[in-house]
């Protein structure tokens, strides 16, 4: 029994997710998506990896943390479909 490696993409500024751990990708623009990103800063489960930069996606994890990103939603996903690509072909 071998130990599946999951894909790791880039979400900018040299910060890398486990992109099978990625339940959705949002808009931070809705008022709903902002609470959401509120309260997990409150309580410490959002991991900021805009490097000061503005927020452009919300990643939505399994573990239920959240993971803020200066790229756009249609990037991040362009890319995890990429890598879901270079899997099928192997």
């Amino acid at each position: 029994m071998g130990i599946a490696l999951n894909k790791l993409i880039h979400i900018g500024f040299g910060n890398i997710v486990n992109a099978g751990k990625i339940i959705a990708i949002v808009s931070p623009d809705s008022a709903p998506v902002k609470r959401m990103v509120q309260r997990a800063r409150e309580d410490g489960s959002a991991i900021d990896a805009t490097q000061g930069r503005k927020t452009k996606a919300v990643l939505v994890m399994e573990n239920s943390q959240l993971v803020l990103s200066a790229l756009l939603p249609e990037t991040i996903a362009q890319r995890a479909q990429a890598e879901g690509k270079d899997e099928d072909e192997t």
